[in-house]
């Protein structure tokens, strides 16, 4: 762990300690460790940022939202005003709305307007996109993909949740029609996420600036590989993106979709999935019908109440300490989680969960 910012001092920071673990947010602390001998990392800067994603605000009539839903969003902001010290920024990870509609994007505006004297840095979820094909968060939020340095560390936001031209301009009566079969967890007329070849070769012309020693922070909203393509929790194209990410020392993916404790290493790419401030989402071991390739370094998040929107949600903080990851799951009602890099291993583990004699069960339902 680093010498700079601790979790016991973000406590202090907010309305009350004892509330602390209902926040529906992330803080990453990003640091480089001592003794380290890579030169890009020497000369960055140790710094933090928040982290808040799947929000999925839901209009129902005139000025009426799921309130459910608006208060897991609400929550996180006040908290992250409390904060002392603030994060240098905050990334919102996707799906801010349920159906992509002008009142859920302005409605999550509003509200993440709240946060003070902070950036937030964007990144598009499939329910955000598909009903117009992201020209309203374009107009009105940030590019779809894009890429900036702060204090030495590259960081890449990826719009991965486009799909097949045909499946998007081709099939649906409406675009309301698409919007929901996109929108299902399950659905039979769905099509798998991808980057696509335009992004790729932006991708790849954006990266060849960039130091092979510089630490590299991916941020996108689906996984970047593959677990479970019924319910999308897949990107099509994954390997192609992995393998310009592979010259880079160390890949670190930040990703919301998923809803639950998930985590994998491919190689020089550690990938972490990010809470949500909605709901949980069940594993996909849990539907039968199908195989799935959940990673086995995962130790599955336990849902003690499946029935309770709120168990299985939580917040969560992130030390990158020499561009590695170790990252603490704050779940309310919940068992609080600590997964870290093992060098030994070569991939995170869960630090009290991994031994499968002490695996607590996770939910088994669908």
């Amino acid at each position: 762990m680093s010498n700079g910012f601790k979790r016991r001092d973000f406590l202090k920071g907010t309305v009350a300690a004892g509330a602390a673990t209902a926040i529906p947010l992330s803080l990453v602390e990003v640091s480089f460790g001592m003794g380290s001998n890579n030169a890009a990392a020497a000369g960055a800067q140790d710094f933090t940022f928040a982290y808040i994603s799947d929000s999925h605000l839901t209009h129902i009539k005139g000025t009426e939202f799921n309130d459910n839903f608006d208060k897991g969003l609400k929550r996180a902001v006040t908290e992250l005003n409390f904060m002392s010290p603030k994060p240098d920024f905050v990334i919102y990870g996707g799906d801010l709305s349920q159906l992509g509609k002008k009142a859920e994007l302005d409605h999550g505006l509003e509200i993440m307007s709240g946060i003070r004297e902070l950036d937030v840095k964007w990144v598009i979820g499939e329910h955000d996109y598909y009903l117009d094909l992201g020209a309203y968060w374009r107009d009105n939020i940030s590019e779809l993909y894009y890429s900036f340095d702060h204090k030495g560390v590259h960081f890449v936001v990826l719009n991965s949740i486009l799909t097949y031209d045909e499946w998007t301009h081709e099939r649906w009566p409406t675009a309301m029609d698409r919007m929901k079969a996109m929108a299902r967890l399950d659905n039979p007329e769905g099509s798998p996420f991808m980057v696509g070849a335009e992004q790729r070769q932006w991708l790849a012309d954006d990266l060849a600036q960039v130091d092979k020693a510089t630490p590299i922070v991916v941020l996108s909203h689906s996984p970047l590989y593959q677990v479970f393509k019924p319910w999308n929790f897949w990107t099509e194209d994954a390997a192609e993106v992995q393998k310009l990410l592979q010259p880079f020392d160390k890949v670190n993916v930040l990703h919301g979709h998923v809803h639950q404790v998930l985590y994998n290493q491919i190689g020089n790419i550690t990938f972490q999935a990010m809470m949500a401030t909605a709901w949980p989402w069940p594993y996909p071991v849990s539907y039968a019908q199908h195989a799935n390739a959940v990673p086995k370094t995962t130790v599955f998040m336990n849902r003690a109440d499946p029935h309770n929107l709120r168990d299985g949600t939580g917040w969560g903080s992130v030390d990158l300490v020499s561009g590695r990851e170790t990252i603490h799951h704050t779940l309310w009602r919940n068992t609080n989680r600590t997964i870290a890099y093992d060098a030994d291993a070569g991939h995170p583990v869960d630090t009290k969960y991994q031994d499968p004699a002490s695996q607590i069960p996770p939910q088994d339902h669908y």
